[in-house]
């Protein structure tokens, strides 16, 4: 089953400007408002060492901003630095199980939330997220 890498790909060709709806800024204030809060949190200190493990904070930051640029039919940092993406292939070192992937969706609702964006363009940048997310874990619901 092909696994989306990107909302245009995912949707359609209409969901090519979702990346123009968030803008570079509020895509910006995102990602770091995620990383932000999982830091901060305790509820959110399981996804905080997991990013830790890795490259750390500061390269998730970064990577993560490529990624979700890309995703959302903008710039397509990651996928140039890294070619294809596959998102199962690259959590594949980490387990993700439905807890993790509904704390991580939640921490993004959050992030989302200390945008400045509009309520529809936050139930779509969601949307998107949640049908990513379900395509990534070693198990299942």
């Amino acid at each position: 089953m092909p696994q989306p890498t990107d909302a245009h790909n995912a949707e359609g060709p209409e969901q090519l400007h979702l990346y123009d709806q968030i803008g570079e800024h509020n895509l910006r204030l995102l990602v770091n408002s995620f990383y932000d809060i999982i830091k901060r949190d305790p509820v959110a200190e399981e996804l905080h060492l997991l990013h830790l493990r890795g490259h750390g904070l500061g390269h998730s930051r970064v990577e993560q901003f490529n990624f979700l640029s890309g995703f959302f039919g903008g710039p397509k940092m990651y996928v140039q630095k890294f070619g294809h993406v596959n998102l199962m292939k690259i959590h594949e070192h980490v387990e993700i199980g439905p807890a993790l992937r509904n704390l991580w969706l939640d921490c993004m609702s959050r992030a989302l939330n200390e945008t400045s964006l509009p309520n529809e363009t936050v139930e779509e940048v969601m949307r998107h997220l949640t049908k990513a997310a379900g395509t990534i874990g070693h198990d299942q619901p």
